[in-house]
């Protein structure tokens, strides 16, 4: 039996300013995922929420919490940005757009900078824009963050597969 490797994410090494990352899943956003969402981070902001209060505001409806946006952008993008690391800071978010619920999100970053880490040799650091673009093109959230990203040759061993105990029958 030949095992295939399945996708380990970038390692510093495989990063290059300029380059951007589309990640190829989109999300779409129901009422219940932003009303569960608001309620569990205790958001008393019945905008996300109150379908008759919503109505009455300038969007006619419930608008889909900012924070769930920025999380569902940011989990889009872990797979090409930060499968390998861990985020330093996030900077500049802006919310230039409604998101609304059955709006479908998808998540574009560019690295903006790259480099060596001074105080940890085994890690690098990059800096990326990351948008969160709506199902017909509209920027709903962009922001920058800074990322701490394994150099290939330091990084913990990926192979976490469990191995089948010896005399163990595999097709019970």
């Amino acid at each position: 039996m030949t095992v295939k490797s399945g996708w380990e994410g970038r390692y510093f090494e495989d990063f290059e300013i300029g380059d951007v990352y589309r990640c190829r899943l989109g999300r779409t956003i129901t009422e219940y995922d932003n009303i569960s969402f608001t309620l569990l981070t205790n958001n008393t902001n019945q905008i996300h929420f109150n379908s008759e209060y919503a109505k009455r505001t300038d969007f006619g409806k419930c608008l889909i919490n900012s924070a769930l946006t920025l999380s569902i952008v940011a989990g889009l993008g872990v797979a090409d940005i930060s499968e390998n690391g861990f985020a330093l800071g996030w900077d500049e978010i802006k919310l230039p757009g409604p998101l609304f619920a059955g709006d479908t999100i998808y998540s574009e970053s560019e690295l903006l900078e790259k480099r060596e880490s001074k105080s940890k040799p085994q890690w690098g650091v990059i800096k990326v824009k990351t948008r969160g673009i709506q199902q017909e093109g509209k920027v709903v959230i962009e922001y920058t963050r800074s990322v701490m990203v394994w150099k290939r040759a330091f990084a913990p061993k990926k192979d976490m597969f469990p191995q089948v105990a010896e005399g163990a029958n595999a097709s019970k």
